[in-house]
């Protein structure tokens, strides 16, 4: 690999987002020496991409789409491979007027036709003018075309063909919209979240000036995929907004070699880097024994952590484990966000790694109250992490289910108000109206509860399962589950579905490789026992193979796909919490979730 690395120093002054536009920022960024660079699973630099020949590359490629006399801000469909093919579309529609989707790749390449489906259903839902997919998705994306109303569809090369337009570009203004970006769906079908240049550009400052507090000589690590909100627009957007050079790692690359990540960080010296819990657990139960001591993990200081309720303890291991490499702890950096914001709303102070609230127990179940406990009983308390302030521009209150504003330590519903919300969901103006207010508050669906000006986040309003009057949070129970050895973390969903008497039924479905009755049957009863005696339900607990359970787009375990699926498949007159046949059925007869 012949290719140099672009270089962290800039000699061009830092200008930490304060443009108006993406345009306008790639066009202060090329004006110095840094950007972006591609690297292989074996960690192998295959393209460096200094943000002037990003821009140069845009700008061709704009006068090309030009010549397809798309009207202004016609919809530019773009299979989203973490590759320079991707950044450079992504420009040229900022530069020609037009408005970029990213849409997925498929997390495993599983199931041909499930991908097909879902681009199909994004591509119709968007209404695209024109599509580009990498070579090696290209027959899905033209699978999932086929009887659509598409002017034009094909590969980087194909559209490297066409010729150039001589004519004056016109890109995107201030308030026309920046991107169209898919929600992870999570909880339910994705919808496109509308963003506007003067949204995306006020978040971008937030994050740079505010978040992370970005300096001269910072570098970016990101194995974060292109079509979620925290790569895009954490791991993308921000480091061209901010002139800061970023290490790209394809995401499927990062999942069979974790431990690529900590290489690129040690390599090239980087400061930041962020990620889901599980990547940072991934990465750590991947390390070999005295493994960490030949990295050099000494100049991360920004290891930011985002998630719908973050848990401590996969993280205290992954800083235990790199202690050797200097990695600091302090270096954690919760923070919370989505999609529907731009991305981000809060940042926990820098350097103040991970800050837990203890509450008691029993009152956060029964009366949704965070009543701090000195107990020293793991049962006894619950544990939720500090996720920060807000944001310059935001506001935030939490809310119970008739809309009242609650008090501090009271959990309710996280309401956000501020210029980075989005102005809608593309072509769903009911679905728009459920969330978002004529006067700008956005109904988050997540849990939380503040104290001062601190947010706590608890889960999603969707997910929570009320059992007799008693809130339990499904993190807890496929948490307990994890704890077991045999039992990878993200190999446990819990959910609840209508009982067989009219009441609630707690289920936990959980992946797990061994097909030995006794063995099986050994770990129900022990998932079984720690459930009781921790959290103090009974469930129904099912063994399914591997690759079983449902994720989203972005990778996330998706509790409310498997729920519909456990309530397809399952006959509820026939089942309860002891139904043990149901519980230890032999491994050839078990049914996907």
């Amino acid at each position: 690999m012949g290719a140099q690395a672009t270089p962290t120093e800039n000699t061009l002054p830092l200008r930490p987002a304060d443009f108006s536009t993406l345009a306008e920022a790639l066009d202060y960024a090329a004006l110095g020496q840094t950007g972006c660079n591609f690297y292989n699973g074996r960690g192998e630099l295959y393209e460096a991409l200094p943000y002037a020949r990003l821009r140069e590359e845009a700008l061709i490629l704009a006068r090309r789409l030009a010549g397809l006399n798309l009207e202004r801000e016609s919809r530019v469909a773009l299979v989203a491979e973490t590759n320079p093919d991707f950044m450079r579309f992504f420009f040229a529609c900022q530069y020609a007027g037009l408005i970029p989707v990213p849409l997925p790749i498929p997390f495993s390449l599983g199931s041909h036709q499930a991908y097909v489906r879902q681009l199909r259903a994004m591509l119709k839902s968007c209404k695209p003018s024109i599509a580009m997919a990498p070579e090696g998705f290209a027959s899905f994306l033209s699978e999932a075309t086929e009887g659509l109303e598409i002017q034009y569809f094909g590969t980087p090369d194909d559209f490297d063909e066409l010729p150039e337009v001589g004519t004056d570009l016109q890109p995107l203004r201030s308030h026309e919209l920046a991107y169209l970006q898919y929600t992870s769906g999570s909880t339910r079908f994705p919808r496109g979240v509308m963003i506007k240049q003067a949204a995306v550009m006020d978040n971008l400052a937030g994050i740079a000036q505010h978040g992370v507090k970005l300096r001269p000589g910072d570098r970016a690590v990101s194995w974060l995929p292109f079509y979620h909100d925290m790569g895009l627009v954490g791991l993308m957007l921000t480091p061209v907004a901010s002139q800061v050079s970023v290490d790209y790692l394809g995401t499927r690359e990062f999942a069979m070699r974790p431990r690529q990540w900590l290489g690129l960080m040690s390599k090239n010296k980087a400061t930041i880097s962020f990620g889901p819990p599980f990547g940072y657990e991934l990465c750590q139960r991947r390390l070999r024994p005295g493994e960490a001591e030949k990295f050099d993990l000494s100049a991360w200081r920004v290891a930011g952590v985002g998630a719908e309720m973050i848990r401590t303890e996969a993280l205290d291991r992954f800083a235990e484990a790199l202690a050797p490499a200097g990695f600091d702890k302090g270096a954690f950096l919760p923070c919370y966000g989505m999609a529907e914001c731009s991305l981000a709303v809060t940042f926990a102070p820098l350097g103040q790694g991970l800050k837990t609230d203890v509450v008691d127990a029993d009152r956060l179940a029964y009366d949704s109250l965070a009543v701090p406990s000195s107990s020293t009983v793991a049962k006894e308390v619950r544990k939720f992490v500090d996720c920060g302030h807000l944001l310059p521009g935001f506001e935030l209150k939490i809310k119970d289910d008739h809309g009242n504003e609650l008090p501090d330590r009271q959990i309710g519903t996280v309401y956000l108000r501020g210029p980075s919300v989005m102005s809608g969901y593309f072509e769903e103006p009911g679905i728009t109206q459920e969330v978002l207010s004529e006067d700008g508050w956005l109904n988050t669906g997540d849990l939380g509860y503040l104290v001062g000006d601190r947010l706590y986040l608890t889960g999603r309003e969707k997910d929570l399962i009320i059992v007799n009057g008693r809130n339990i949070w499904p993190q807890d129970l496929e948490y307990l589950a994890e704890q077991q050895p045999e039992v990878r973390p993200g190999d446990a969903l819990a959910f609840g579905v209508p009982g067989p008497n009219g009441g609630d039924l707690t289920v936990l479905v959980v992946q797990c490789r061994e097909t030995d009755d006794a063995k099986r049957k050994d770990l129900l009863n022990r998932i079984r026992s720690r459930v009781r005696s921790e959290v103090g339900v009974d469930c129904m607990i099912e063994l399914v193979p591997l690759h079983t359970l449902p994720r989203t787009s972005s990778g996330k375990l998706s509790r409310s796909k498997a729920r519909q699926n456990f309530i397809a498949t399952h006959d509820f007159s026939m089942i309860g919490v002891g139904n043990s046949e149901e519980q230890t059925r032999p491994a050839a007869d078990r049914r996907a979730i």
